[in-house]
């Protein structure tokens, strides 16, 4: 591009000051309206948005955030944005900050610690408000990066109240403690667990080591499967689904590590005459929109996924000194009973 086309795009570019003038009102004015819209009256709030449209004008927030050393973009990394069990936390989290004028920057680390590794160097380097990660599991560079980082800094999906970040979560530990003892007290006695086929999901073994626990504690005999690593989950399901009900003599239930294992083991039961929950009863985690549709339906446990995010973001909101909260971290998961057990 010439040094010519240069300057001409430059010197058409509406600024901020360009956008008071026009709409009548102070540039200190029109800054609040994007970054706190709640202290601009209504008829002021109108005027700004339709000279914003009608100039095409879009805030310089890199610029905004060196100007304070502070940006209005909050950093977020889940394990996988593709996954229907994270869709509510990013939904709650997303919607709760933009009431604020914060904006959310979302990253996937697909249960992977050097991902999220990646993810977190990248986002401090963009000074965000604060940054926000999925569970405890974390490589050292990130841990050492996070205990660095002068910003709030949040762990969700997760309940580590001795560690620094703040807690919003639940235990994956009782997870599996409650699907066991609910399938006990059904009258269950021979129940397996059904690991998850994605590496890194070590949330998903702390929901194994409750399971186990707990038929320990009640005097049975767990029993693990680990699926082929890196199967599709409805794969990984069918795969575990085959190879417990040829195991002599096959579990009377079945624990999944989530509910795409679980439909897929569901479905693979009943493709082989399995009649479910009769010869095999089966439990999942998450509550995907699919688990109440299955036929039969599935017995899942809900995690408080809407409530994590509306939480986190509150907190990140309150560190910023936006929002007074009360200080409840801790939630729990709810089984829901359907047909499957």
């Amino acid at each position: 591009m010439s040094d010519d086309k240069r300057k001409r795009r430059g010197a058409g570019r509406v600024t901020l000051n360009t956008v008071a003038k026009q709409a009548g009102v102070s540039a200190i004015t029109v800054s609040r309206y994007f970054n706190q819209p709640d202290q601009v009256s209504p008829e002021r709030r109108e005027r700004i948005a339709a000279v914003v449209n009608e100039l095409g004008y879009v805030p310089n927030l890199v610029a905004g955030g060196l100007a304070s050393a502070r940006g209005k973009i909050v950093g977020m990394v889940i394990p996988n944005i593709s996954g229907p069990i994270f869709a509510n936390t990013i939904q709650g989290f997303s919607d709760t900050l933009s009431r604020h004028g914060y904006q959310l920057l979302l990253a996937s680390s697909y249960f992977s610690v050097d991902q999220e590794e990646s993810a977190v160097r990248a986002f401090l380097g963009w000074s965000p408000a604060a940054l926000v990660l999925t569970s405890h599991f974390h490589s050292e560079a990130t841990e050492k990066m996070i205990a660095e980082a002068d910003i709030p800094l949040i762990e969700t999906w997760d309940y580590r109240p001795e560690r620094s970040p703040i807690q919003i979560g639940f235990s994956h530990f009782q997870v599996g403690v409650t699907a066991a003892r609910y399938l006990h007290g059904k009258g269950y006695r021979r129940i397996a667990f059904v690991q998850n086929s994605a590496a890194g999901d070590f949330s998903a073994l702390e929901r194994r080591d409750g399971y186990s626990a707990a038929m320990a504690e009640l005097g049975l005999e767990p029993q693990v499967y680990a699926p082929q690593e890196g199967l599709a989950p409805f794969e990984a399901g069918k795969q575990a689904m085959q190879a417990l009900m040829a195991s002599q003599p096959p579990p009377q239930a079945i624990i999944f590590a989530n509910d795409n294992l679980a439909a897929g083991g569901l479905l693979a039961g009943q493709r082989a005459g399995v009649k479910i929950p009769e010869d095999c009863a089966v439990v999942g985690f998450g509550d995907y929109p699919f688990a109440e549709m299955l036929m039969p339906s599935l017995t899942t446990i809900k995690p408080p996924a809407l409530e994590i995010g509306v939480l986190a973001a509150t907190r990140v909101l309150e560190s910023l000194g936006e929002v007074d909260v009360e200080r409840l971290n801790l939630l729990e998961c709810r089984l829901v009973e359907r047909e499957s057990a």
